[in-house]
């Protein structure tokens, strides 16, 4: 072109940002002879759509403000730069860029109320999200504004608003409107609601989309539901959405959590191989039938494996207990991909020291793990990464060097529930939201301790003050909170208010409470629950066994037994470690008999006489 205007830039410029090639968008930006504010908006937008460019936006946005006499700064700059603060949950950038709108009167134009309920929403301020609303009049809300909040409601798990706010002006709901609240239920893990409203989405005469099925399949996974999951299998083919990478593995997903293998075999052989997200899910699908020889097959077989993928094999592993297949891929990720991109594959790591109780190796895998996530991230470990770690340290028993390296995090395991209890609350007065974890080891050190009262005010706290829905650990651990404490009857009305599903962890649970406080009447009516889900196991018939046995109920004791044998389960051997001077030392409740044994046996009647004399002095 003999001459070059900025209309002319700006298309080249957009050309090469809408192919994603941003390198060269930034070159013709910097030789342009003449900008404009939408020269300069395109390129942040580009940024800011794009990974790892989140600096150069930050960048971008200082230049043009320091330009701001000559290109000027509009709606469409502020908003572009509230979706990035929402991206890196930046809360005070977000309230400076508030701040700016107010005085420049760009904060009450569609884009912008939605903008800010986004930010706020995802920099973890839902409160600060209602405001906007509200201060724009809940009745003049624009659809745009309104999928924001139905979002940010659903993102709190606030679903009984979000669905408030969906069903105001109900005839302006678009199909986002729709994807959004089944989304947010499905992510919840309210899945029948989730299912009803996608009928409901039909016949309303609003058209599913990619989204939608999306949505419906994680809610069919959810449920185990394999007769919904083929007929939307069969909606799918039917819009021709098959090929779509989330949607195929979606409903692979479905097929895999419900144990059929040979459909989601089916499914993988019609799109290929190639779909990284699909074979996650297999990869999950064989692991949980516990054919690794499959799923490292899979593994093997893509060209690229991203984080997910990784992941999944070393999840695999762990659920199998293949310790030393977990740290044989973990030299293989380091040797081949130099970093770790995901926590998760950090926190499957260090669960096998857990397994193996085992110090020495968890120490060298410690430094790998710590070397590992600095290279990826160049700061410090993150909170979670040093949970974990606490985590193994004191699973390992060793909860000295636990408390040197890491001396505030945690104490709730190894006779510190005080100070685990301290902890929390400076935790919440620095501003640290609490999760799921947070609770679990909270109510754990009540159960230690026998704080009843501590324990209830923790457990009504998750939903009433942080939103945080229970799960089957936390039912279990009030229910055992309740039976240490020979809190029977609070146990029983305790049951009867858990509104999911219970399993046999909460069953196994109460059956425990129900042998330390002699409840033998209620324990043969849990006997039949948990032998009809888990009668393979022989630990239940052995837990049942002690329960009649505390009682001396022989007969019952006997009957058990019996039956165990007759079903012949074996329950699994006991096993312990010790880690002492550079030796594993493993004990076994059956089996071959330590090395030292007369030794031991000598030294603990030793010991056994000191305390009885100890305890004669005392009386």
């Amino acid at each position: 072109m003999p001459e070059r205007n900025v209309f002319s830039w700006n298309a080249i410029i957009s050309g090469f940002i809408k192919s994603q090639n941003l390198t060269q968008a930034r070159a013709l930006f910097d030789a342009a002879s003449c900008r404009d504010l939408v020269t300069y908006n395109s390129m942040l937008s580009g940024y800011v759509t794009a990974d790892r460019h989140e600096d150069d936006a930050l960048k971008l946005f200082i230049d043009m403000q320091s330009e701001r006499e000559e290109i000027g700064i509009d709606e469409f700059t502020l908003t572009t730069m509230l979706n990035l603060t929402a991206k890196l949950s930046v809360l005070s950038y977000g309230r400076q860029l508030h701040s700016y709108m107010v005085k420049s009167a760009n904060d009450f134009s569609v884009f912008a109320i939605s903008s800010l309920i986004d930010m706020y929403s995802k920099c973890g301020c839902f409160d600060e999200a209602c405001w906007v609303c509200i201060g724009c009049g809940w009745g003049l809300v624009d659809l745009v504004s309104k999928n924001a909040m139905v979002a940010a409601c659903c993102r709190e798990g606030k679903m009984e608003m979000a669905l408030y706010i969906f069903w105001r002006e109900p005839e302006i709901n678009d199909s986002v409107s729709w994807n959004t609240l089944i989304s947010g239920y499905a992510h919840m893990g309210y899945w029948e609601e989730s299912l009803r409203l996608f009928f409901q989405m039909a016949e309303s005469g609003c058209r599913w989309n990619e989204h939608t099925f999306a949505s419906v399949l994680s809610a069919c996974s959810g449920l185990k539901n394999l007769n919904v999951g083929k007929e939307v299998h069969a909606w799918v083919l039917k819009k021709g959405l098959s090929l779509n990478p989330f949607i195929s593995s979606g409903i692979i997903d479905v097929y895999c959590k419900c144990g059929n293998m040979n459909y989601a075999e089916s499914v993988l052989e019609t799109i290929g191989s190639e779909n990284p997200f699909a074979v996650t899910s297999m990869i999950v699908g064989h692991a949980d039938q516990g054919n690794m020889i499959q799923a490292r097959r899979l593994f093997d077989s893509l060209p690229d494996k991203n984080s997910a993928v990784w992941t999944a094999l070393f999840s695999g592993y762990i659920r199998s207990q293949q310790s030393e297949a977990v740290f044989g891929l973990l030299r293989e990720l380091k040797a081949k991909e130099g970093i770790v991109s995901d926590a998760l594959i950090l926190f499957s790591a260090q669960q096998v020291v857990q397994i193996q109780a085992d110090l020495g190796p968890g120490l060298e895998s410690r430094f790998m793990l710590i070397a590992l996530c600095m290279r990826l991230t160049g700061i410090e470990l993150d909170q979670k990464l040093i949970t974990a770690l606490v985590d193994m340290y004191s699973k390992c028993g060793s909860i000295d060097r636990c408390r040197k390296d890491f001396p505030r995090a945690s104490h709730a395991h190894h006779g510190h529930e005080n100070e685990a209890i301290q902890l929390f609350h400076e935790m919440v007065e620095r501003g640290v939201r609490p999760d799921v974890v947070t609770f679990l080891a909270l109510l754990s050190a009540c159960r230690h301790c026998g704080l009843v009262d501590r324990g209830e005010q923790f457990f009504h706290s998750m939903r009433k003050d942080y939103n945080i829905l229970p799960e089957i650990d936390h039912y279990a651990c009030m229910i055992d909170l309740y039976g240490r404490a020979k809190k029977f009857d609070k146990a029983v009305a305790f049951m009867k208010t858990i509104p999911i599903e219970l399993d046999a962890v909460i069953w196994g649970t109460f059956l425990n409470a129900c042998r330390m406080n002699g409840n033998t009447v209620l324990a043969r009516q849990v006997e039949e629950k948990l032998l009809k889900d888990e009668g393979d196991d022989g630990a239940r018939y052995v837990q049942l066994a002690n329960v009649y046995a505390a009682e001396e109920n022989w007969d019952e004791m006997g009957r058990i037994r019996k039956k165990m044998r007759g079903k012949e389960v074996k329950k699994l051997v006991g096993c312990s470690w010790l880690y002492v001077h550079d030796r594993v030392h493993t004990f076994t409740s059956c089996g071959i008999p330590h090395s030292q044994t007369e030794d031991l046996y000598k030294t603990l009647a030793c010991l056994t006489e000191e305390i009885y004399e100890i305890a004669g002095t005392s009386h």
